[in-house]
């Protein structure tokens, strides 16, 4: 799966930095927790709903040394939604990466 850089929606980098003062953690960390969290809910994402105006990560800052952990997950996630597309299992990273900010954000009020 080629994907190099990907960005979250405005909403989500604001969520994002209100998490991170919350937290503590850094951006990246919070976007790995919030990526499984939305892996583990029912139903796809609506990418529609996510702009591409806020924060841009490259995919290693993302998935740091865990990367084939989490493109494996994305995979048999996308296999078992009956997605097999490339360019909309990128979309599937990146729907998943912005719900699982805002649920996150839903969960999380301090450490």
């Amino acid at each position: 799966m080629q994907l190099n850089k990907t960005k979250v929606s405005k909403d989500a980098s604001i969520r994002l930095s209100q998490l991170k003062g919350r937290t503590g953690l850094t951006p990246n960390i919070l976007c790995r927790m919030g990526f499984c969290i939305s892996l583990n809910e029912s139903g796809l994402p609506n990418v529609a709903e996510y702009d591409e105006e806020g924060q841009e990560f490259n995919r290693y800052t993302l998935t740091g040394e865990w990367d084939s952990l989490f493109i494996a997950l994305l995979k048999e996630r996308c296999m078992l939604d009956g997605i097999l597309d490339a360019d909309e299992v990128r979309n599937q990273f990146r729907g998943h990466l912005n719900r699982g900010i805002f649920l996150l954000f839903n969960r999380v009020n301090d450490l």
